[in-house]
């Protein structure tokens, strides 16, 4: 990792653990809509991917009956509405920090809307770690590789890694034609990282080894 100038980071799922909540919520909507649960992680790895309109629709909901913005827009604000199951990975900043001695620049790439990224970062006072902290502007997450690209035009990083825990990152890292290490134990399973073709690693501590 050292010889790397840039770490792009991926927030949900990477630093912040925040699985069990999205699976709350998103079986929360299910719920009231007498459709049936994720009861369980491995179902929630099964439906889970970007863009997340195709998530929702696999996980069963019917947008003739109801707009998938309708859908996004009370699954974000049910998600925010008590964000004290959240905490960041015990390992995150041993590793931000870690990264920050050795000079690496270090910035947020999300597909969350930024304000709402910045809501979820503030508890946790991680902002001095980051030279940017970048989000979309809207909350229908169908992904971040604009973003991306328009980051890497404007800093041209020397050499840059994305660190995340989706295929996602993997699409957007080859996108941006950086390297990729995707962290297992987010919001897809470490078989569907593997067969994208990522380095895939169990915790930020196995970063030391790549």
């Amino acid at each position: 990792m050292i010889n790397y100038s840039h770490i792009l980071w991926d927030w949900n799922g990477t630093l912040l653990n925040d699985l069990a909540r999205c699976m709350t919520t998103i079986n929360t909507l299910l719920k009231k809509r007498g459709l049936p649960t994720l009861d369980s992680v491995e179902d929630y790895h099964r439906v889970f991917g970007f863009p997340v309109k195709e998530c929702y629709r696999r996980v069963g909901f019917d947008f003739e009956k109801e707009p998938f913005e309708i859908l996004a827009a009370e699954y974000i604000d049910f998600y925010h509405s008590d964000l004290s199951g959240t905490a960041l990975f015990p390992d995150a900043i041993e590793t931000l920090a870690a990264f920050q001695w050795d000079g690496m620049h270090q910035i947020v790439l999300s597909a969350s809307e930024l304000g709402n990224l910045l809501t979820q970062m503030r508890p946790f006072d991680v902002d001095a770690f980051f030279d940017e902290i970048l989000g979309i502007q809207d909350i229908f997450a169908a992904g971040k590789i604009d973003l991306g690209k328009a980051y890497v035009q404007r800093a041209k990083p020397e050499k840059a890694v994305l660190i995340g825990d989706t295929v996602h990152d993997k699409e957007v890292a080859d996108a941006l034609g950086i390297d990729c290490v995707l962290v297992a134990r987010g919001h897809q399973s470490k078989e569907a990282l593997r067969a994208c073709g990522a380095v895939v690693v169990d915790c930020l501590g196995d970063l030391k080894c790549i």
